[in-house]
Parts: C-alpha cells; sequence; structure tokens
C-alpha cells in the first residue's frame, strides 16, 4: 500500500468512525479545504517568515492535506495520477527555458 493510500485510508476511517460522511460532500469539503489555507495564511499574517511558528504550520497544513485527500476520496479520484497529470500541464506551460529563475505568470513569459 501506498503511503497516499495509507493516508486516505486513515482520513477515511477516521472519519467514518464519527459518522460526518453525513456532512462531506463536496462543496463543504472544498469550504473546509479554503478555510484551513486561509488559517495557514493568518500563521505568517504580520510576520517576516522566519518568525512564524512552525508548529502552526504543521498543524495547518495536515488539516489542508485531510481535506484535499477527502475530496479526492469523494471524487474517486487518484492522487498520484491528478498531481502527475497537473505537473504535466504546468511543465507545458512553463517550459524551463523560459520559466526558470522566472516569477511571471505563463501568459506573460
Amino acid at each position: 500500500m501506498s503511503d497516499i493510500e495509507e493516508l486516505r485510508k486513515a482520513i477515511v476511517e477516521f472519519s467514518q468512525e464519527r459518522d460526518w460522511d453525513q456532512f462531506h460532500n463536496g462543496k463543504d469539503l472544498a469550504l473546509a479545504l479554503s478555510i484551513e489555507a486561509a488559517e495557514l495564511n493568518e500563521a505568517f499574517l504580520w510576520k517576516n517568515a522566519s518568525e512564524v511558528n512552525i508548529d502552526k504550520v504543521e498543524e495547518e497544513l495536515a488539516d489542508i492535506f485531510n481535506y484535499a485527500i477527502l475530496i479526492a476520496d469523494k471524487y474517486d479520484f487518484d492522487i498520484k495520477q491528478i498531481v502527475l497529470k497537473k505537473i504535466k500541464k504546468n511543465a507545458e506551460k512553463y517550459p524551463v527555458g523560459k520559466a526558470y529563475g522566472n516569477a511571471k505568470k505563463y501568459n506573460e513569459l
């Protein structure tokens, strides 16, 4: 079993044991993920990156991963497959020769 599959099973089992699947529709999971991402941003707010509470970052990042994995499970996505597909798409939009060391968006390269 892959690490990703192990995580997915653990997260889904945790949710099922609490009968939370009834609340976990795609919309609400996406909203929860967005809220957790905002909480991650809050950890950095008004600070230099070096001043951040690393424990808070870890906790919020774990929440983000949890919700992302639940969304993938809800829609029966293969996490590895969709991430690799997106990397391939981004490689086409951001070829090394144009994007290397450049923060411009793909349509500005």
